[in-house]
C-alpha cells in the first residue's frame, strides 16, 4: 500500500508540473490560455493527491504492514477472504437488465424508465432478501 501511495503522489507531481508547462506553453503559442486542456490536466492531478491521500489513510488506520509491502511474505499470507458471493444466484443478472433498460430508456424513449427503476427496486429487493426465503433461508 505504501508503494501504491508514493505512485500516486508522485503522479499528483508530474501532473501539476505538466499542467503547468501546458499553461505556459499555451500562453506562449497562443497568446491565451487553453483552458479544456489546461483543466483537464489539472484535474488529473487532483484526482491522484484524492486517491493518495485516501489510500495514506487507510494505510495509517489499519495499523500494521500488510503482505504485499512486506519481502519475508508468503503468498498465502495475503489469501483472505474477500466476501460472500451467491453461486446460484440469478438476481444479479436480473439487475443487469433492469439496469440495461433503464439506460435503454435514456436512449430511446424516457417512458421506459420508470418501468426499468421499477424492475431495479424489484430486483434489488430480491437480491438482499434471497437469504431470507426459500431453500437458503436462515
Amino acid at each position: 500500500m505504501r508503494a501504491n501511495t508514493n505512485l500516486f503522489w508522485i503522479l499528483f507531481g508530474f501532473f501539476i508540473v505538466a499542467d503547468a508547462a501546458y499553461s505556459i506553453w499555451s500562453l506562449i503559442y497562443y497568446g491565451e490560455l487553453e483552458w479544456v486542456g489546461t483543466l483537464a490536466i489539472g484535474l488529473t492531478g487532483i484526482m491522484s493527491a484524492f486517491i493518495a491521500f485516501y489510500l495514506g489513510k487507510v494505510m495509517s488506520s489499519q495499523g500494521g504492514v500488510l503482505p504485499e509491502d512486506r519481502p519475508d511474505a508468503n503468498i498465502e499470507d495475503g489469501d483472505a477472504e474477500l466476501g460472500h458471493f451467491s453461486p446460484w444466484s440469478w438476481w444479479p443478472i436480473l439487475l443487469a437488465g433492469a439496469v440495461a433498460l433503464c439506460f435503454l430508456g435514456v436512449a430511446a424513449g424516457l417512458w421506459i424508465v420508470p418501468i426499468g427503476l421499477a424492475c431495479v427496486a424489484v430486483t434489488l429487493v430480491g437480491w438482499v432478501y434471497e437469504y431470507y426465503r426459500g431453500n437458503f433461508g436462515h
